[in-house]
């Protein structure tokens, strides 16, 4: 019996015996609420593999260039270049998923990604060399670029409407928590040595491997009309038009995540001469931030139209660039000041953003293109932080200026676009 069979019978059982139905949206608060959301969209098991692939994602970044140089030991420059091979890999196969998904799969992509996780894991246990490094790197890359199209489309499979907004907020929620404590986990498994952090990646495939079984075993399927009209492009010609538009607009957008990650350090610790704790405790403050308000505000704008929230989500991004620069300006310990202030306007613009971007495409795709519509969205966003790096690291080597006028100029530019072509939900 599937998973929509299950919840089919559920239901109709819990008319017979009276049981009382799960409140609306927006009625509960807290963990127990949370708990409910992560659930409605295949119960505890998927719950499960949303855990495991947050802290596993928390985990990649730091860990995989950790285990390069410290356990391979090999040369700093080649392991990015291997990393970098892994996310254009992975870029590559995002249209390749969503395909896949408008045939009509569902959990079985979700549980590929998982196990191609697995595999690199096995792959880095295995590897003496470059090209072992590399081959981790690539199917990482694949199994990580791939999963929040395939997670979108379960959710959006099994739920609807606001309730989907919601599930996909508190995954996102689970998502920075998990990427958190996967990020100490690393830190720690440095401490211990090689072979602590070999442990880890042994540890990190066999809990992959456990989280796909248990997403397979939910046999989540498109219902078959959804399938029998999946060769129907030339009928959702304009839904997908804009939705193309919108990820192109996207993808200034995209460059708010290495704004956090990489522009705030380097301005903190290279122009203003500021400690690294001052790097560390805004990054601390946005993860705490968009754990504890991403669901709030999702429940919250809930009559609002998506895509006016995407477009002032924008807005406020470009108005915290231009305090950046501005507190920037004011140098040494009043600038470090300045920009934690700013980066809390800051995190409020990005948790718009990832509330109603995803839920945006999902409202107005095309039931049948789907996956084409998530993944030309998660391609944009994926493109955008491949680009973000090295724009952000050239342009703040030429001066603040070159970096915040222009990156709050694209930002506005695209949530005009977002605003006057976007779909309409």
């Amino acid at each position: 019996m599937s998973l929509i069979q299950e919840k089919s019978v559920h239901d109709h059982a819990a008319a017979r015996t009276g049981e009382r139905p799960a409140p609306p949206i927006g009625t509960g608060h807290g963990p127990s609420a949370l708990l409910s959301l992560l659930t409605a969209a295949g119960g505890p098991r998927y719950a499960v593999a949303l855990a495991v692939d947050a802290v596993g994602g928390g985990m990649l970044r730091p860990f995989l260039l950790l285990y390069g140089v410290g356990v391979l030991h090999l040369h700093a420059g080649a392991v990015g270049l291997a990393l970098s091979a892994g996310m254009v890999a992975g870029l590559l196969a995002v249209p390749l998923t969503g395909r896949w998904i408008d045939r009509g799969a569902r959990t079985l992509p979700a549980a590929v990604t998982l196990v191609l996780r697995a595999a690199g894991a096995l792959a880095l246990l295995l590897a003496h060399d470059l090209a072992g490094f590399t081959a981790a790197a690539v199917l990482f890359g694949v199994g990580s670029q791939s999963w929040p199209t395939t997670h979108a489309a379960v959710v959006s499979t099994l739920t609807e409407g606001r309730l989907r907004d919601a599930a996909l907020a508190a995954g996102r929620s689970l998502r920075n928590a998990g990427m958190g404590a996967g990020a100490l986990l690393a830190t720690v498994a440095v401490t211990g040595g090689a072979g602590v952090i070999r442990l880890l990646a042994g540890v990190t495939g066999a809990a992959c491997v456990v989280a796909a079984l248990l997403v397979a075993s939910l046999r989540v399927r498109a219902p078959q009309r959804t399938v029998e009209q999946a060769g129907s492009v030339e009928a959702a010609g304009e839904p997908l038009r804009r939705i193309s538009l919108l990820s192109l607009a996207n993808l200034p957008y995209a460059f708010c995540f290495d704004v956090l990650e990489v522009a705030l350090p380097a301005l903190l610790v290279l122009q203003l001469h500021a400690s690294p704790a001052w790097s560390s405790g805004v990054f601390v403050g946005n993860t705490v931030l968009v754990i504890a308000l991403q669901l709030a505000l999702v429940l919250r704008l809930a009559k609002r139209s998506r895509r006016a929230v995407l477009a002032v989500s924008g807005a406020a991004l470009a108005a915290s660039y231009l305090g950046f620069w501005a507190v920037g300006s004011l140098g040494g310990t009043a600038g470090a000041v300045g920009i934690v202030l700013v980066s809390v306007p800051y995190t409020l613009g990005e948790i718009l953003y990832t509330g109603s971007g995803t839920a945006l495409v999902t409202a107005s795709a095309p039931p049948h293109l789907l996956g084409r519509a998530l993944a030309r969205w998660e391609l944009s966003m994926g493109v955008g932080r491949a680009a973000a790096p090295a724009v952000l690291t050239a342009l703040l080597a030429a001066g603040p200026g070159l970096l915040w006028a222009p990156l709050a100029a694209a930002t506005a530019l695209g949530a005009l676009a977002v605003l006057r072509l976007g779909p309409a939900e």
